[in-house]
């Protein structure tokens, strides 16, 4: 696996930061929302993580880790985490309410 420089890691945590201080002050500013996405998509990329503040979390994680010790972090979670998430294959759905659900049941 690749991964960045930790100094560039630093620099978009910092921006994505930043911007998200700037863009809680002034939530409609759409000029301040889009850079805040923005920094936030390039801190996804970076990282490798398809939400920002998953992305946030992992930059962070890596800042305070050594490189291997990352690189193993992140081969147990892929490992622990993927099957956790999914639930199991029987789990029934939520209904949306005011419907039955398919047993009868309100």
């Amino acid at each position: 696996m690749l991964l960045p420089a930790k100094a560039e890691v630093a620099r978009q945590l910092g921006r994505y930061r930043a911007w998200e201080r700037v863009m809680l002050a002034s939530p409609s500013d759409r000029s301040v929302r889009a850079t805040f996405e923005d920094s936030g998509y390039t801190l996804c990329v970076l990282m490798g993580k398809r939400c920002a503040r998953e992305a946030a979390e992992a930059a962070e994680r890596y800042l305070r880790s050594t490189v291997g010790a990352y690189l193993r972090e992140q081969s147990e979670r892929a490992r622990s985490g993927g099957a956790a998430r999914r639930g199991p294959p029987t789990a029934k759905r939520r209904t949306p309410a005011g419907r039955q659900s398919p047993s009868g049941a309100a």
